[in-house]
């Protein structure tokens, strides 16, 4: 994650398992004051609170061990950004 006052931007990592998956979805909770203003490679649901990522027609596909990345920027403040990993408890990911 890059921050800047009143702005950050990051980028997610999506790996399938042993298995082929036909398409994934990754759920970030937003603290308030943070806001998606843009993503790419990955259709949202949402701007602020719970953001649902998923795939597009051209990323869902993933065979075992391959993996795709997709980003957004966003608004907020250092102090309402959303952590910098799935490790900080605040992202759930399912691949189909």
């Amino acid at each position: 994650m890059n921050q800047w006052t009143g702005g950050f931007v990051t980028t997610i990592h999506v790996t399938a398992g042993a298995a082929p998956t036909t398409g994934w979805t990754v759920t970030a909770n937003l603290p308030a004051g943070a806001a998606v203003t843009s993503a790419w490679n990955a259709g949202r649901s949402g701007d602020t609170g719970t953001i649902r990522f998923t795939n597009t027609e051209f990323n869902g596909a993933l065979g075992a061990g391959q993996s795709i990345e997709f980003g957004y920027q966003g608004t907020g403040t250092t102090a309402t950004a959303p952590p910098p990993s799935p490790a900080a408890g605040s992202w759930a990911a399912a691949l189909a």
